[in-house]
Formats: structure tokens, sequence, C-alpha cells
């Protein structure tokens, strides 16, 4: 089911090269951003025993799920992309005629291209600050901030990585504009 939904990605051409390794890059995050869920599910099961089972507190566990959840979500942005897995509504794009679906792909692109490369700076900053003040959360397990911070410029930084590619295989026709293979309504 895997190969028949990567293939689908793919109109005239298939993907090589750079777009290539944008795609394996993706993929990889989205193996690391599932493995992060599945140590948070571990670590809250041991949070509940050390709580409930034993009647000792917890330090640690619930600031590290926090963090692990939100950098899978960060981090799970490309390979989210790479697969169109977001919410999507092409009534619109069905409607057009080919022409101007592309122009309307390479606008979207475009435009999520700007808007990603914003948050990487914002986030960028964010972690820059973090790390040169030697930010620490306000637990007992003070964690030094710029670690989970890290997950917000490598993960719009790798997001814009695969808008890029996108918009490149859109442009170089190795992409039908929003996967739609219909010529004209």
């Amino acid at each position: 089911m895997a190969a028949d939904a990567n293939s689908n990605l793919s109109g005239p051409g298939e993907r090589t090269g750079w777009l290539k390794t944008v795609d394996r890059i993706s993929t990889v995050c989205g193996w690391v951003s599932a493995a992060m869920i599945v140590v948070s599910v571990f670590i809250t099961c041991q949070m509940i025993f050390v709580r409930f089972v034993l009647n000792q507190s917890t330090i640690w566990q619930t600031e590290a799920v926090t963090f692990l959840m939100v950098a899978a979500t960060l981090l799970g942005l490309p390979y989210v992309q790479k697969l169109r897995g977001h919410v999507n509504v092409d009534l619109i794009p069905l409607m057009m005629k080919p022409a101007a679906r592309k122009t309307l792909a390479l606008f979207t692109l475009s435009v999520s291209i700007i808007i990603v490369a914003l948050m990487l700076v914002y986030g960028f900053e964010f972690w820059h600050t973090a790390w040169t003040r030697n930010w620490k959360s306000d637990t007992v397990w003070g964690v030094r901030l710029w670690i989970p911070y890290l997950a917000m410029p490598v993960g719009f930084g790798l997001l814009l990585l695969q808008l890029i590619a996108d918009l490149a295989a859109v442009i170089t026709g190795l992409d039908k504009p929003f996967n739609i293979n219909k010529e004209s309504r």
C-alpha cells in the first residue's frame, strides 16, 4: 500500500537526484517522529506505573512527553508534506483547467514557502536566544530549553526544503498540481 501511495506522487517522470534525496530525508523525519511518539507512550506508561502502583512522585516524565510530542509534530511536518497528508479540499482545483490549476499550485506552494521561511527565521531566533542565554525550564528537572526548542528550526527548515522540492517538481512537470490527474473539467 505504501508503494501505491508513493507512486501517486509522481507525474510523468520519476523523482531523481536532489528531489529524491529530499524525499528520503522527509521519510527519515517521519520515522523519527513516529519513534518519538512511541517513546512518549512508553514514558507515559512508566509515569502511570510510578505514580499509581509505586505511589511515588514523578519528576521528568510529563515534561519529557510534552517536549517529545511537540518535537514529533514539528519533525513530522516534511513527511506529511511529502505524502500530501494534510487536510486538503480540492474542490476548486478540480473545477479548474490544467493551466489554471498549475498556476494555483505554484501560487500556493510559493506562499507556503514564504510563510514557512518566516517560521524558520523566528524559530531559529527563539532557539538561538535559549542557547545563548542558557535558558532552563522552571521545573525540578531543569531541562536546557535549547534542546527541545531545536525542533522548531530543524522541523521548519526540513519542511521548507520539502516545499521547495515540491515546487520544483510541479514546475518541471514531475508532479501534477494538487496530484490531480484529471486533464480538464
